[in-house]
């Protein structure tokens, strides 16, 4: 038992020393996935103004609250129309099992939204089992083909991740078996580390022209994405909309599901929070807000913050860890499992190792065939209804026919750093920190 006596620092607190014990002894940066874990200003902080007396409620599941959205009308011929604004992120078949990356396909046609392919290529299975399926085009150009990139519904070119924003990604040798090597044209077993920047441009105006050369590949067919990762938002989307993308992905820097240097994922980017009202300033100031959509990534778990990212002024929002925990990620039934590993259900994040007993992020054959992609489908059905659901359920309290009508002005925010991130009033005053006086 420890001496109640005994005080801990703040400074060198017992995850710190280990982190430091744990340099001292192998001399190598430790990489994870799962994004920061670090308390950052999030949804939590915001609540709703539901509807009463000055506003007018919807009643129950009587009265309309619809849920649609179209991605890429701007320049696209065939634009994305989705039943729902919540879509599944780009997580690639290398990090992901050809399983999980079918499961996901499937429980996200069912629901009529779409998935991405991630680093590394587009699989049969993704690609048969996906209604809507955008084709993620990387610095690495692992997979890259014509042919997949006319197969592909969207095209969404990767400048950053919310994990990692200047910083290129890796799959570990463990990961790398003969069907991922085969695929992106590498050695099996041999650790694989993506460029940081794209290798054909230096700028926005080199930007401008790849995008015009996926424009052409496609025939002027597919929507093109632009995704960044939370930095400096408000330039990044302007220079992205002045380059041609149709949809603008922003990834906070909860996003997680890229395994790096766990000093990236907790000390580089900017909380989603901060990053949605951003965006949507710069796109006011082009006239372009609604008009090239928004969608919005890192750390969406509930239903709740699918709507207060749209109330701030997203289309859309993408899911990645969510996703693959409604998938059985960190699941108590493998607890015995992930204590063989040093590790626990709820705490695994050794995503690189390629050693998952839910057989999700991993290439082991036998682990990988745990995971069932029909029952996989399912609950990741299950789980997007239910975000879509209890979305709804808010948006009708606030008196919202269709989600994308949620606006700032039903949203508060608990505390000072919520209300200046979020530009939102601290409850029960009219001051927006920074803006107001």
């Amino acid at each position: 038992m420890t001496d109640p006596a005994l005080r801990e620092s703040a400074t060198f607190d017992r995850a710190t020393i280990a982190a430091i014990q744990r340099a001292a002894e192998t001399g190598v940066y430790d990489i994870r996935g799962w994004g920061a874990k670090r308390p950052l200003p999030h949804f939590d902080d915001l609540l709703f103004l539901g509807a009463s007396m000055s506003r007018y409620p919807l009643e129950g599941y009587r009265e309309r609250c619809d849920t649609d959205v179209v991605l890429g009308d701007r320049h696209a011929k065939y634009p994305l129309h989705l039943d729902i604004p919540v879509t599944i992120a780009g997580m690639s078949f290398g990090a992901l099992s050809a399983q999980a990356k079918e499961a996901l396909g499937r429980g996200a046609s069912e629901v009529g939204t779409s998935t991405t392919t991630g680093d590394g290529g587009m699989t049969p299975e993704e690609r048969g089992q996906s209604k809507h399926l955008v084709y993620q085009y990387l610095p690495s150009r692992y997979g890259m083909n014509p042919a997949d990139l006319r197969k592909a519904d969207a095209i969404e070119i990767v400048l950053g991740q919310g994990a990692k924003p200047g910083g290129g990604g890796m799959l570990l040798g463990q990961k790398i078996s003969e069907r991922v090597a085969g695929m992106r044209t590498l050695p099996a077993g041999i650790d694989q580390r993506s460029a940081c920047r794209h290798p054909d441009w230096t700028g926005p105006d080199d930007l401008a022209i790849k995008i015009l050369e996926l424009r052409e590949i496609t025939d002027w067919e597919k929507p093109v994405y632009v995704k960044v990762g939370a930095t400096r938002t408000y330039y990044d989307v302007k220079l992205a909309v002045a380059a041609g993308a149709d949809v603008v992905v922003v990834d906070g820097m909860q996003g997680g599901t890229a395994a790096t240097q766990d000093v990236f994922i907790e000390h580089v980017g900017i909380p989603t929070l901060a990053a949605i009202p951003q965006a949507v300033q710069a796109l006011q100031e082009l006239g372009l807000h609604r008009k090239v959509q928004l969608i919005v990534s890192g750390g969406i778990r509930t239903g709740a913050d699918v709507a207060k990212a749209m109330a701030l002024g997203a289309d859309a929002v993408a899911i990645g860890t969510a996703a693959l925990i409604a998938l059985g990620d960190n699941h108590p039934r493998y607890a015995a499992e992930y204590a063989k590993i040093g590790s626990a259900a709820g705490f695994y994040d050794d995503f690189q190792d390629g050693r998952d007993p839910a057989g999700i992020t991993t290439q082991d054959e036998t682990l990988a065939a745990r995971l069932d992609p029909v029952e996989g489908g399912r609950r990741i059905a299950n789980y997007l209804r239910v975000l879509t659901m209890e979305a709804q359920t808010l948006a009708r309290a606030c008196g919202k026919a269709h989600l994308r009508n949620l606006e700032p002005e039903d949203l508060v925010a608990l505390t000072i750093e919520a209300a200046a991130m979020a530009r939102v009033p601290l409850a029960g005053t009219e001051w927006i920190p920074g803006v107001s006086r």
